[in-house]
């Protein structure tokens, strides 16, 4: 039997090699050596950068068929296509399982009058399984590492995935099937030939980080690519099976040129001409929607693989918006838009309907789940609407994201809560008259890579939360918060004061006398004291800190007074009254 070859950018893949999936999930040491023997040498160039795509097919029987008509769908886009309309982006839990990638699939193809992008997370808690699996191969050992649970679920989750969706089925013989097109069906066997490598490179990589006993910044963002880069293919596979043309991209290999900060790098400005250029490029010669991984981007000096930051994907979504000038952002989660509150503290919670581009980064920033914290920052400079979106529940109106908002009847827009916060008092008469002294207690902060969420002053001291500025998955630890009371003692008298919370209240600043008179109203009822208070710059938050053991309590109290006890309708009614005869309460 004669092997065909398929070749799709600087991929190459040998459907010759078999696949059992029904009977295991495990890789067995047959399909190991198979595909070590035929696949890996030639998967070495997997995330070459910026390499021009083609697709080159060799096989005695259809070789001249499949060039044939891949050249003629080609000729027909460059003079029909229209352009890209939109972002889809997708979060982990919407890509969770074989059903819910059908479901997202299904919710796709109930838009047909959009051209998408479709921006996709790892499969559920694949990045944290990831996570867990690194750092237990440090101290595991060689031998342990194909044993452990994480590993093993994340190799178990994407196997059954494939075989869910029946992409296995097409592929065991190594045959094409006469009822799928030859152009889908070749991309469908490398997606499954590369997941394959993609779980035996993973179970290496681990096995190296056993050896070596150490996880580095750098390894872990490789480490955690894997999940994007293996969701990525099997949806586009899955959607190519389904005859929708659908084309993977790792982010890193289209133009995502980031800094080389491990774990939470930032996007440069040279990424937007590079990835407009290769996604509008190849959708005019060749339209098939693109299916891009999330979350990822690649080091500018290192050229290695670098994350954005957990959430980062939202990022990734808007950032190709910008880069695209695409008419809107769809961001779809598990929740109907923006909320009120957290729905698990309060669960009458209400969708937001409407958002700036500041409150929702006042939101993010400070706790808001929803949206990653700089994911704003290139819609608001493109001026692209974002839509935040619910994907187990298409129909809900989401909560659209624009650069301004009629304010007038706005009082209070949502309740955000930052639990296990680090507060620190620190009092110096220095202060009194003097410069320079703010200039010295931030530049310890700055050495250490500690940011400040809060800031509250006094002609004597400075009250502050910290928040660990790189480290988004961790919380600070005792030895960093040692170091930074033993460098501040210096120059002052520190209190530190841990097991804070904050509340940051998100509305209209222009109605802060009226949101400040009703919050200490309902705070005063609860008996509870206010450690801190700052409102400072930002127009649209007041942010107060209060003990961990009474803020679900007084964010429930909050929420139950301005958003279901009809506290804006009293608002609006008052406003109404020409003479302001009716009072709020």
């Amino acid at each position: 039997m004669a092997v065909t070859t398929a070749r799709f950018g600087s991929r190459t893949c040998c459907p010759g090699v078999k696949r059992d999936l029904s009977t295991s999930f495990a890789l067995s040491a047959s399909l190991r050596s198979k595909v070590e023997f035929e696949l890996y040498s030639t998967f070495n160039d997997e995330r070459s950068f910026g390499k021009r795509r083609t697709l080159k097919v060799s096989c005695e029987k259809r070789a001249s068929a499949i060039v044939e008509k891949d050249a003629s769908l080609s000729e027909l886009a460059v003079g029909n296509a229209a352009q890209l309309s939109v972002v889809m982006k997708f979060g982990g839990s919407s890509v969770a399982s074989s059903e819910r990638m059908k479901e997202i699939a299904g919710l796709i193809l109930s838009f047909p009058e959009e051209r998408p992008v479709i921006v996709l997370s790892a499969m559920g808690k694949t990045t944290n399984n990831l996570l867990l699996a690194g750092e237990k191969a440090v101290c595991c050992g060689v031998s342990k590492v194909s044993e452990l649970r994480e590993f093993l679920h994340v190799q178990e989750l994407h196997l059954k995935t494939v075989d869910e969706l029946g992409l296995d089925k097409s592929v065991i013989s190594g045959e094409f099937i006469d009822s799928t097109s030859d152009f889908q069906m070749a991309v469908t066997e490398i997606a499954i030939t590369q997941l394959v490598c993609f779980l035996i490179q993973l179970e290496q990589l681990l096995k190296g980080i056993a050896i070596m006993k150490e996880l580095t910044p750098r390894t872990r963002d490789y480490l955690v690519s894997f999940g994007e880069c293996m969701s990525t293919r099997i949806f586009a596979a899955y959607l190519n099976k389904m005859g929708i043309k659908a084309r993977q991209y790792d982010a890193f290999d289209i133009g995502f040129i980031t800094t080389d900060d491990f774990t939470n790098a930032d996007i440069l400005e040279a990424t937007y001409p590079a990835v407009a250029k290769r996604l509008h490029g190849d959708w005019a010669i060749d339209p098939s929607i693109p299916i891009v991984t999330g979350f990822l981007g690649k080091g500018w000096k290192s050229g290695a693989v670098t994350t954005l930051g957990r959430g980062g994907s939202d990022l990734t979504a808007t950032t190709i918006g910008k880069a695209l000038g695409l008419r809107e952002i769809q961001v779809w989660k598990d929740v109907d838009g923006v909320l009120t509150c957290d729905p698990n503290i309060c669960p009458n919670a209400k969708p937001v309907p409407h958002l700036t581009f500041e409150e929702a980064a006042e939101l993010a920033y400070f706790g808001a789940q929803v949206l990653h914290p700089q994911s704003m920052r290139p819609a608001r400079e493109g001026d692209i609407p974002v839509r935040v979106k619910n994907s187990y529940n298409s129909q809900a109106p989401g909560t659209v994201i624009t650069k301004a908002r009629d304010m007038s009847k706005a009082v209070l827009t949502s309740i955000v809560l930052k639990s296990n916060v680090t507060m620190l008092d620190i009092v110096s008469t220095q202060m009194l008259g003097q410069y320079g002294f703010l200039a010295k207690v931030f530049s310890i902060f700055e050495d250490l890579e500690i940011s400040v969420d809060c800031v509250a002053t006094s002609e004597v001291s400075i009250s502050l939360t910290l928040d660990p500025s790189k480290l988004w998955s961790r919380e600070l630890i005792q030895q960093e918060l040692d170091h930074v009371i033993e460098e501040l003692e210096k120059i002052a008298v520190v209190h530190l004061l841990q097991h804070r919370s904050i509340i940051s209240l998100i509305g209209n600043v222009q109605r802060s006398s009226l949101v400040l008179e009703k919050a200490f109203n309902v705070l005063r009822k609860n008996g509870i004291n206010v450690q801190m208070i700052s409102q400072g710059a930002s127009k649209v938050n007041i942010s107060l800190v209060v003990h961990d053991n009474e803020a679900k309590q007084c964010t429930e109290a909050l929420h139950l007074a301005f958003f279901e006890n009809g506290f804006l309708s009293q608002v609006e009614e008052a406003d109404s009254c020409p003479n302001g005869s009716s009072s709020v309460n």
